[in-house]
């Protein structure tokens, strides 16, 4: 049964100030509204629980894109669409474009938020395992301010996230890489285009001459939060490509993931892709000339 429209109620502020003086004059009762595309699929299903929603469209304090020497920041109404048009994001930061053109279908695109796909929490998300390879900070605002946290602290359990009743994501901030670099992203899903993924791997790999001097690895659906591959990354890093560790590397990466089974795969299916995407990156490094 779908949801009764005007059993719900939206307010729309016009400022940020004004925004979280209502999140925290009632901590806890108003759900901020973005894209919303998440939110309409539990509203046609009827099965949306929230009842207040702070619309957060006009906040113009969220919008824009600033390009500095060294990082990029992105407000957090930044849509997939707008990520794909940006020419600063095609340059350095790769992964993001492919996990943006991921994301649902193009009117999804034009509608979804970066950071309402960060806020969302889904463990399955395109873009949080991308931002995880590059080493994103988040900003968290609240009336009493602003502080900035690793991204890959945000999450803390399923659909846990260090975020105040008072506060909202505001801003998403990533360093741009330095020197010779190595990008990869794959989603593994049902099929190519609109469809959740089973598997996801982003990867940003620094390297000096024929050696693997950094490495991050993010992961999506295949444990309860979007997470970077920490142990493996260890056991990379400062090896030379052309002596990359494949399945040491395999066996690290069971470890640092806890993947369930669900309708759309089981928990032993997740291992073994997630097990072969990562050596199809590291076979596609150990392949590149530095």
């Amino acid at each position: 049964m779908r949801s009764f429209l005007p059993d719900f109620q939206v307010r729309v502020p016009a400022t940020l100030p004004e925004a979280l003086d209502l999140l925290a004059a009632e901590p806890g009762a108003w759900t901020p509204l973005a894209g919303g595309t998440d939110l309409m699929v539990l509203f046609n299903a009827g099965r949306l629980q929230a009842r207040r929603f702070l619309d957060l469209s006009r906040l113009f304090e969220l919008r824009g894109v600033q390009d500095e020497p060294g990082r990029l920041t992105l407000g957090a109404l930044t849509t997939f669409s707008e990520l794909r048009e940006q020419r600063v994001v095609h340059q350095c930061f790769p992964n993001l474009v492919k996990s943006a053109r991921a994301t649902g279908a193009l009117a999804i695109q034009n509608r979804g938020t970066l950071g309402g796909n960060i806020v969302n929490a889904s463990p399955a998300a395109d873009t949080p395992p991308a931002l995880l390879a590059y080493g994103a900070e988040v900003e968290l605002t609240s009336p009493a301010g602003a502080r900035w946290i690793p991204y890959a602290d945000f999450h803390q359990g399923y659909k846990r996230m260090d975020l105040g009743p008072a506060e909202l994501l505001t801003r998403i901030r990533l360093p741009k890489p330095e020197g010779m670099g190595y990008h990869f992203y794959r989603k593994v899903g049902t099929r190519q285009a609109q469809a959740i993924s089973k598997v996801c791997l982003a990867a940003y790999a620094r390297l000096e001459g024929r050696v693997l001097a950094d490495l991050r690895i993010g992961l999506g659906a295949v444990a309860p939060v979007p997470a970077r591959a920490t142990g493996t990354e260890a056991l990379l890093r400062g090896r030379a490509l052309d002596a990359l560790p494949f399945e040491a590397a395999r066996d690290a990466l069971q470890a640092d993931i806890a993947p369930i089974d669900d309708i759309r795969a089981s928990a032993h299916f997740r291992r073994v892709v997630a097990g072969n995407v990562l050596v199809q990156m590291l076979k596609e490094l150990a392949a590149v000339r530095a």
